[in-house]
This record gives structure tokens, sequence and C-alpha cells, in this order.
């Protein structure tokens, strides 16, 4: 490791090294970003701020009806694409859960909703538009589920919330939203 995370993150490095370490997962793709987050948080332990390095740690959340036939996204207003919710992690978040518990709440107005325990999924992606210095989101993603009917409300960071059919997507969702989709109908069973 080239350093120590300052007081402030600690917790958050101490909590993504420890979830990274016995996450399992499902396939070698995902085995393989496993080891890169691993990696980039050895790196650099302010990989879990997003004042750290320019990739850097964000956790995120799918939410799906019950019957996984419906997914509730909102149009991202700085990117300007249809994504689950999510962001980054802050120093007041216990955890990476609570930092997607956060997000996730923030950013859909449902103040009950809870991910589940588990991440269902890890993505790292480059960052397009008004990012600031955020080069790179390593995304940790958990699965949320939320009756159909469930009303949310749309904060300053979303253009718009809505529930989708999930084999009806709307034109600008972002491109790997269905496979994220695909990831939570299975976890669904």
């Amino acid at each position: 490791m080239s350093g120590i995370a300052p007081a402030s993150v600690r917790h958050l490095y101490d909590d993504a090294l420890a979830l990274l370490l016995g996450w399992r997962a499902p396939d070698e793709n995902q085995e393989q970003l496993r080891r890169s987050f691993l990696r980039a948080l050895s790196g650099d332990p302010m990989a879990v701020a997003k004042s750290g390095p320019p990739s850097h740690l964000t956790a995120s959340c799918l939410v799906l009806s019950p019957d996984g036939r419906s997914v509730l996204l909102h149009l991202h207003a700085r990117a300007g694409v249809w994504l689950q919710f999510g962001g980054h992690l802050e120093s007041r978040d216990d955890s990476v859960h609570a930092a997607a518990t956060r997000e996730l709440r923030e950013e859909s107005g449902l103040d009950d909703l809870e991910p589940q325990d588990e991440p269902i999924d890890l993505d790292r992606h480059q960052l397009v538009g008004r990012f600031g210095d955020c080069a790179e989101h390593l995304d940790v993603r958990y699965l949320a589920v939320a009756p159909a009917g469930l009303m949310p409300r749309a904060s300053e960071e979303s253009n718009d919330i809505a529930w989708f059919p999930v084999d009806a997507l709307p034109p600008n969702t972002a491109p790997d939203v269905a496979r994220l989709i695909s990831v939570g109908q299975a976890r669904l069973g």
C-alpha cells in the first residue's frame, strides 16, 4: 500500500477493503473487476473519496419491482442519461452499503428503501461530460426491491425519475443498465 487513508475516510477504506476481499464474484469478468478495485485501493487509500484520485469508488443501487419486470431509473442531470441511483462515498457514510443507501434515498425520495446487504455487481466506467476531476468510477452496485407503484421524488441531481418496463427502456438509457437489470433479475430468482 502506498499510504494510509486519512482519519476522515479510514472507516470507508477499511470497509471497502473488507467488502471486496470477502465478495465472491459470480464470474471471471467480475473477479477481474474485484481485483482491479483492490489494486486501486492499495495504490491509493484515498480511492474511496471523490477528492481522491481521478479513478475512485462509488456506490449505486438498482431498484426493481418484486417481479423484476419494472425498473426505477432517474435521468441524471449531468450525464443526461437514465441510470440507477448512486454516487460518491462521503466521509459521513459508515460503509459502502450506507453510501448506496444514502444515494438511493436522496436521489429517489424514497426514504424507507433499503438495498440488499451484498453487492450484486461491480462496474468500472469512464466519465464523459461535466464531472470535474472525476475520470473513472469504480462502482459497487446493490439491488433494492420496491413496489412498482411507489411514487418517487426527483432530486436536484435528476431531471426526471420514472418506472419503466425492463423490456421498454427509454432510448437514452446508459449502455450498461440493461446488463445490470439482468444481474438484478437473476438475483431475484
